[in-house]
């Protein structure tokens, strides 16, 4: 014990080390790893230094539109529409900037029009909805099958039916590069982008298709393809395309009977007759894969009991982001058709617009519309006519 306590602790510091000279080949090697590391450091400070500067400069959109507001009914006149769709229709909406449109495809007739102003409005970016029209057109043109596959890069390929239930930009902007603007504004104008889409609606607008292929700066023909950059489409011009793929090719004017009178005498208006009865089945697989497990799969945390079909888009333009979809379901008794369309900020998308609608489908399975409101039998009366006087 007593020596115990007078070791001394620090003696093992004052100790003098042996030197030890290391070979010739083990010094170099040592050297090489030393710069290796101050290498490997150097460039570590790089990357992080980029990587720092990046985040200081990534850009982040801004958007100057709530995706919120109220009074979203004022001023729209209801007379002729159906009160179990409309009331669908308001409820699904809620509060979120946008318009929701019913359509009976086998006639053209508006059941619902939420937010008039805003579904009669000039239109915005179709953003991917413009994927319906080129994929048809392509279809048409015999540029593909829902089955055919197109190398996106890499060891990547993709058919329609997966582009489509996906919404995958690099598969459109091939097809569209591949056919040229002037195939695929052919088309468009047939499915009726660019004019009116009703019939005598009052305060009406139509979208704009442009002339000429937009610049390559802009992305061109690929990117009015896949996005529609440069192209702007109302909620009825996509509601009357998707009706005539519902109901198998027949393009109605659209008509929103406005009195008791009007319901009463109500006759369809075949504005044309499309020659795409045999391309249905080749894009509907992509549109119900769309709800089965693609962009629009929001739709089924409210509405499992029907087969839907449809298509998103989402994009932005001037601090505005656009959400939109466009679907029918597809029932025993009937169809119809419900055309989303949101506009605002961040909360604002595709998606959403998908679940909206369906909180509506919802409600009109849940008040047994499909049940007390088939569709118009296929020999009803119908008149078949050119442009209305404006």
């Amino acid at each position: 014990m007593g020596f115990a306590a007078h070791v001394n602790t620090l003696s093992s510091n004052k100790a003098k080390s042996k030197k030890i000279s290391e070979a010739p080949r083990t010094r170099r090697r040592l050297h090489h790893l030393a710069k290796s590391r101050g290498v490997r450091r150097a460039r570590t400070a790089r990357v992080t230094r980029a990587s720092a500067t990046t985040r200081r400069h990534h850009h982040y959109e801004r958007f100057t539109m709530s995706s919120f507001a109220e009074s979203l009914t004022q001023g729209d006149i209801t007379t002729g529409e159906d009160p179990i769709v409309r009331q669908a229709a308001i409820d699904a909406l809620g509060n979120m900037n946008g318009t929701v449109v019913a359509i009976e495809p086998t006639s053209g007739r508006v059941l619902a029009m939420v937010n008039q102003k805003l579904a009669l409005s000039s239109g915005a970016q179709p953003c991917s909805t413009i994927k319906l029209s080129v994929a048809l057109a392509a279809l048409s043109e015999g540029v593909v099958s829902k089955d055919t596959a197109i190398a996106l890069g890499g060891h990547s390929r993709m058919n329609l039916t997966t582009a489509l239930a996906h919404s995958n930009n690099a598969y459109f902007e091939a097809l569209g590069r591949k056919m040229g603007f002037e195939k695929v504004a052919y088309y468009a104008h047939e499915y009726g982008l660019g004019e009116l889409a009703g019939y005598d609606i009052a305060g009406e607008k139509a979208g704009e298709y442009p002339d000429a292929v937009i610049p390559a700066r802009m992305g061109g023909v690929g990117k009015m393809c896949s996005f529609g950059e440069g192209i702007t489409m109302t909620p009825l011009q996509l509601g009357a395309m998707v009706s005539a793929i519902a109901n198998g090719g027949t393009l109605y004017y659209l008509q929103h009977p406005t009195t008791p009178e009007e319901v009463a005498n109500f006759e369809p208006r075949v504005k044309r007759t499309l020659d795409i009865a045999p391309l249905i089945p080749e894009i509907s697989d992509g549109m119900a894969g769309a709800v089965q497990y693609g962009t629009a799969r929001k739709l089924r945390l409210n509405f499992n009991e029907e087969e839907v079909l449809g298509k998103t888009g989402t994009c932005s333009h001037a601090g505005t982001r656009f959400g939109w979809f466009a679907s029918y379901a597809n029932t025993s008794v009937g169809r119809v058709v419900v055309v989303v369309f949101l506009q605002g900020g961040r909360p604002t998308f595709g998606p959403k617009a998908a679940e909206i609608a369906g909180r509506m489908y919802r409600g009109l399975y849940d008040h047994d519309f499909f049940i007390a409101h088939p569709s118009v039998p296929a020999d009803a009366s119908v008149k078949e006519i050119g442009n209305p006087t404006p």
